[in-house]
């Protein structure tokens, strides 16, 4: 077997009889190789240009979780479809099988910041873009900890192999399947990328709580100058965690995936994902500027062929058009990735009915009844089949990577709010004067402006006002911020329609919340839509 790079075999970690393997590649020839392999283009500045074929987002109907011995009693079944053991064993052979003769990239790298709580993973692909997307996405250990580096959980993800349902146990050609026993997933018949990571999310989610640490599907910053004035921001994609968390006058922790421990917060990943559908120098200079950055991974976007500029406005392959890139791309970055104990709490939702405020202030009470609500949007283009904004609950704000109930999730961050004393906001950043098709999108100055004052406290000591429909607390005015948006009736042309919409958004959290009901404490019972 032809070996380049430094790192432990496949032979020796149960992946034999592959004939080239790449070890640990740096990211120049990374590019290189899926540029030769005419797996992607040169872009701008040295950007990579590819195309995730079909799938342009995540599967999540196509994800599973092996119902082992262990785990039976401590995953969520009613969310995780579950795969036979019998079945993933056939899958892993037919896998094994697929790979055997072939050339593969393999990338060792760590999930988490806090050494006290890191994973160490191993990723395999068939794609070398693939690999330079894990790297960007997880945290790369030094050179020196590669010759001793022992995998605790390996990916493979083999986009030409496809999945047979009746031998597989599975829906289709795509599998996503998670073995919590042999401590491996196997990826087939998708080539979107964005399957490696959140495959690590959902381990970490899994694991991590056995160790008191609250996984968070957010994003997160800290003021500069001062590590313990952290806000985290809890949504699902699409909802702006990597906009609004990538503020140039706070510290950037990370845009997606953290955990937060007795030792405070701390990143999963060691890069960015983000959407650049609309995508402007003006309104995101950083991010903007990550597309044209040397190894840059930008997928499914429209550009010229000639000169390779990108069409940040064309969404003809997808909505879900995104670039991924190290930390370091982005100035205000922290080097370390790590926080003390959050101050704010921030819920994203992306509300397409047009009914929430662009902000509210939240009882730690009602921040527990909208985590476990987790009412938002799914953006067009973020799931297989996603092609408008469609109204959802998803509980914790990322039920599809979350294999234990989310009263595990629930009561971890209950008890952190109350050690933290942090503060607790829903921020709106899905429609205002109507609905989806008829309103607009809640102006991100507005919605900048309210978020700085929320995190600053200067918000503390506006008048506010108690929603009628919600209960929550709703602040009247602020400076900077057309006093009509804070109070969303009044940016209907018919206040009557607007009240409509708001009984039909209110019976819809009640009905999605009655699965709670018998696991929540009386306070958060009381406060129940």
């Amino acid at each position: 077997m032809a070996k380049t790079g430094p790192g432990t075999s496949l032979a020796e970690t149960g992946f034999p009889g592959v004939a080239h393997v790449h070890y640990n590649l740096l990211e120049p020839a990374l590019v290189q190789q899926a540029i030769v392999r005419g797996e992607g283009e040169l872009g701008q500045g040295g950007a990579l240009l590819v195309s995730t074929g079909k799938h342009t987002g995540r599967s999540p109907k196509d994800k599973f979780v092996v119902r082992e011995p262990s785990v039976e009693g401590s995953v969520w079944w009613e969310n995780n479809a579950p795969m036979a053991p019998e079945h993933f064993t056939i899958l892993l052979a037919d896998m094994r099988a697929h790979i055997q003769g072939g050339e593969l990239f393999v990338q060792d790298l760590y999930a988490g910041a806090d050494p006290d709580y890191r994973l160490n993973v191993r990723v395999i692909t068939e794609l070398a873009w693939h690999g330079l997307f894990i790297r960007h996405l997880l945290r790369r250990p030094a050179e020196e900890e590669l010759a001793g580096f022992l995998p605790e959980f390996t990916i493979l993800n083999c986009p030409s192999f496809k999945a047979d349902p009746e031998k597989h146990g599975c829906r289709g050609e795509t599998v996503i399947a998670i073995s919590f026993e042999q401590r491996l997933v196997l990826i087939g018949g998708t080539a979107y990328a964005g399957e490696n990571k959140k495959s690590v999310f959902s381990i970490l989610n899994y694991l991590l709580p056995e160790k008191g640490v609250m996984p968070m599907h957010c994003s997160a910053n800290h003021a500069k100058g001062d590590e313990n004035d952290v806000a985290v921001f809890f949504g699902l994609s699409g909802t702006g965690k990597t906009t609004l968390s990538a503020d140039p006058a706070r510290v950037l922790i990370g845009d997606d995936e953290h955990g937060w421990s007795d030792a405070g917060t701390f990143n999963f990943e060691g890069g960015c994902y983000a959407k650049t559908i609309n995508l402007s120098a003006e309104a995101e200079p950083e991010i903007y500027a990550t597309t044209t950055r040397f190894s840059t991974v930008v997928e499914n976007m429209v550009y010229d062929p000639r000169s390779r500029a990108l069409d940040f406005n064309d969404d003809s392959l997808t909505a879900n058009t995104r670039c991924a890139y190290p930390l370091e791309a982005i100035s205000n970055a922290s080097v370390t990735a790590r926080g003390g104990q959050p101050k704010n709490i921030v819920m994203l939702t992306c509300d397409a009915f047009g009914v929430l405020p662009p902000i509210a202030r939240l009882t730690p009470a009602q921040a527990m009844y909208h985590f476990l609500s987790g009412f938002t949007s799914k953006v067009a283009g973020t799931e297989r089949g996603v092609t408008e904004p469609q109204p959802t609950f998803s509980t914790c704000f990322g039920a599809p990577f979350m294999p234990r109930r989310p009263e595990v999730y629930g009561a971890l961050l209950r008890d952190r709010i109350a050690e933290a004393g942090a503060s607790c906001w829903l921020v709106n950043t899905g429609w205002t004067g109507g609905a989806y098709g008829t309103g607009k999108r809640m102006p991100i100055a507005a919605t900048r402006a309210l978020l700085t004052a929320a995190l600053n406290g200067s918000l503390n000591g506006a008048t506010f006002r108690t929603d009628q429909n919600f209960g929550f607390e709703v602040p009247v005015e602020l400076d900077g911020v057309d006093a009509a948006l804070l109070d969303p009736r009044d940016t209907w042309a018919d206040p009557d329609a607007y009240d409509a919409q708001a009984k039909k958004l209110i019976a819809m959290f009640s009905a999605n919340f009655g699965q709670y009901a018998q696991h929540v404490e009386d306070d958060v019972l009381a406060v129940a839509i």
